[in-house]
Formats: structure tokens, sequence, C-alpha cells
């Protein structure tokens, strides 16, 4: 086997592939390759639209922000009740302090 300068990033995705087939590492990939995929859309939809290719970065671009908000709707769901309780909490400190 004859290893040279530019063979390192061979021989991890050899092991993450060994791996990944083993199922031993599957389930993290995965679920990392589920949040990668979305975010690539999300930077090809932008680096389109600032090439000049409006229509179809835009239609990438949503489509990528959409896929990144379902995967990320366990996360964005209770961010999104706390915000709305605190809201809620500062309008009724207001309305005490007004009186």
């Amino acid at each position: 086997m004859n290893l040279k300068k530019g063979n390192g990033l061979a021989i991890v995705l050899i092991a993450v592939g060994a791996l990944m087939i083993l199922g031993i590492f599957g389930p993290l990939m995965g679920k990392l390759f589920g949040l990668i995929f979305p975010i690539i859309l999300i930077a090809l939809g932008y680096y389109g639209v600032r090439r000049g290719k409006v229509l179809i970065g835009w239609i990438i671009l949503a489509i990528g922000i959409l896929s990144l908000i379902a995967k990320l709707s366990w996360l964005i769901g209770p961010i999104l009740g706390i915000a709305v309780l605190l809201f809620g909490i500062s309008l009724l400190k207001n309305k005490r302090s007004n009186y």
C-alpha cells in the first residue's frame, strides 16, 4: 500500500464507510447527513441567487429552508412555546407597571 501525502482523506472516508456498513456509525451519520443536506441546499440556493440564477436559486433555497425547519421541528416547537410564554409574562408586567 502506497501512502502518499494526499491519502489522509481517502483513509478517513474508507474508515467511516466501513463503520457505516457495520452499523456502528450509521444512526449518527444518518442524523448528521439529515441536517447537512438541507444546509447544502440553502448554500446552493444562495449561491444561485448571487450568481444570477434567481428563480432556481430561490426554489432551491426555499426547499432547503423548509427541509431544515422540518428536521429541526422538535427544537423549534419548544423554543417558540418559551418565547410566547415570556412575551405573555412581559405583557403582564407592563400592564401592572402602568397602573
